[in-house]
């Protein structure tokens, strides 16, 4: 048996160990994989663990001996699922293992708006605290979550946890989501979630309805103090209107973790954009997480090799 990791760096920069996945195959390791590279290293194996590399019927009709994908991620479209299932290749994934972590790093970003701290850090590491005349200064203005109203766009188990985190803060959580659940707070329409919140994060996947659902039009709909936070898909979003709301002052800021294109294109419009704080997809990765991911894909992996496969997206 030949397993091939071929996005490895991506869940294992070199804080994990792979031991597990060696102990059961012959095991071939690349950091990184070109999609041109893809065939070429895994022609020979039974089985590959992938995150973001594509696996079209093109590439399948060129590795015959494949009989197992192992996506390190909890969405699977880049597997041609309906070839796989053609052909009888398992695919499993990983469902739900990041969602303490994601819910952490949306609060990060409330946080960041609400209370300035990079800022007032920034601000009294070149000095200005002891030039002070008082004891106390302000760049902005802080603002205290307790009473503020977050909306939820999207309510699978980040959302549901994000708005748990909310309610500990003291927030008004309202939500809209394609499905209403009996454990949801406020439902309300989607045009009402634009009005009546003063911050927004995105929890919904990426869907020919949803592609673009934050436009020039949306954008229009929330208050000018209004922040956005969007942990789920770029895509969501249609960044050039987002950019010119920002500059005009249309809303009061966004962050994200994600963009359309990833990694950044150089001339995405969102770089340098005023009031927009955007980290590298980073959100899911916290060491505990990407540790819990991997014992997934071991399990995932030994449950196969024992025929009895878990975490199946292809059945």
């Amino acid at each position: 048996m030949k397993i091939a990791i071929l996005d490895a760096y991506a869940d294992n920069p070199g804080d994990l160990s792979w031991k597990g996945f060696e102990k059961l195959a012959e095991t071939k390791i690349y950091p990184r994989t070109q999609q041109e590279e893809l065939i070429p290293r895994a022609k020979d194996c039974q089985a590959i663990l992938i995150n973001k590399l594509q696996i079209t019927e093109k590439v399948l009709e060129n590795l015959p001996l494949l009989k197992y994908i192992g996506v390190c991620a909890t969405g699977y479209n880049v597997v041609d699922i309906d070839a796989c299932r053609n052909r009888g290749i398992t695919v499993t994934n990983v469902p739900a293992y990041s969602t303490d972590a994601v819910a952490q790093h949306v609060f990060s970003f409330i946080t960041y708006f609400s209370n300035h701290v990079a800022l007032l850090n920034e601000s009294v590491h070149k000095g200005e605290w002891k030039t002070s005349p008082d004891f106390v200064y302000w760049k902005k203005p802080l603002i205290e979550l307790s009473g503020k109203t977050l909306g939820i766009f999207g309510y699978g188990n980040i959302g549901h946890k994000v708005c748990e985190i909310g309610k500990a803060f003291g927030m008004n959580v309202i939500c809209h989501t394609r499905t209403k659940k009996a454990d949801m707070p406020e439902y309300v329409s989607f045009e009402d979630l634009l009005k009546r919140s003063d911050f927004i994060t995105l929890h919904a996947p990426l869907t020919p309805q949803t592609e673009k659902i934050i436009n020039k039009e949306s954008l229009s709909l929330m208050k000018k103090s209004a922040f956005l936070i969007n942990t789920a898909r770029g895509g969501l979003v249609e960044e050039s209107d987002l950019a010119q709301v920002l500059k005009a002052g249309g809303i009061a800021g966004y962050a994200a973790d994600v963009i359309s294109v990833e990694p950044m294109l150089e001339s995405n419009v969102l770089c340098g954009c005023p009031n927009c704080v955007l980290t590298p997809h980073v959100a899911w990765a916290p060491l505990e997480t990407r540790a819990r991911l991997l014992d997934v894909c071991l399990g995932n992996f030994k449950a196969w090799l024992s025929g009895n496969p878990q975490n199946v997206v292809n059945k």
